[in-house]
């Protein structure tokens, strides 16, 4: 079991991220830089997958080999700026089935408000990596995770590009049981609920909305 909260210290990781909170840095260079980073990130986050050993045949030799053990990983992006973790993740594990979960703050009382939900079927048989590439004030991740165990999940993490303290301590009195792979705990939040010094909105700096 990982710890309640891991932070990806890599050197790669935190030069990406560095490129990714300068303001002048591009749309298509975050988003490439997103999914870069993601890779790194699904490395750890992964890090414990239950594992047995099949039997193959080498061109030299049979012999019995590791492989992964269960039924495939579930990843849940937390829409829409989850997708563009979600995109790299997929390219290291392309048989992970994959579900949304559509939510969005409402800015006056920084409180998630639910318009879409979809997810794979056996959510209890499988690990479910829940991904959001801000841990803000927590809000949206706590009725995220909310929604992943009325589905029947019980085995979940939470994968985010940066997080701030405030969301960490609302995820961990929340969802004790869910832990937090992340690239960077920031400062605090602002009066708008962003992240400090933080790299802005990433759903808009992803997809080129503001």
């Amino acid at each position: 079991m990982l710890d309640h909260l891991t932070v990806v210290t890599h050197p790669l990781v935190q030069h990406k991220l560095t490129i990714m909170r300068d303001r002048d840095t591009s749309t298509a260079g975050f988003r490439q830089l997103l999914r870069e980073i993601s890779l790194l990130l699904a490395y750890e986050v992964t890090r414990e997958l239950e594992m047995t050993t099949k039997t193959i045949q080498t061109p030299v030799m049979e012999m019995d080999a590791p492989t992964l053990d269960g039924k495939k990983l579930a990843l849940i992006s937390i829409l829409r700026a989850g997708n563009g973790l979600m995109d790299g993740i997929l390219e290291l594990i392309p048989s992970a089935r994959v579900g949304f979960v559509g939510l969005y703050r409402d800015e006056k009382t920084l409180q998630p408000v639910e318009y879409y939900f979809k997810v794979p079927e056996d959510l209890g048989d499988r690990l479910v990596i829940a991904v959001d590439p801000m841990l803000a004030t927590g809000n949206s991740s706590v009725a995220a995770i909310d929604k992943l165990k009325a589905a029947g999940a019980t085995n979940i993490r939470f994968l985010c590009l940066l997080a701030a303290p405030e969301g960490i301590k609302r995820m961990k009195e929340a969802h004790p049981d869910v832990p937090i792979v992340t690239a960077a705990v920031d400062e605090c939040l602002n009066d708008h609920g962003y992240i400090v010094p933080g790299l802005g909105d990433a759903g808009d700096r992803m997809f080129g909305t503001k």
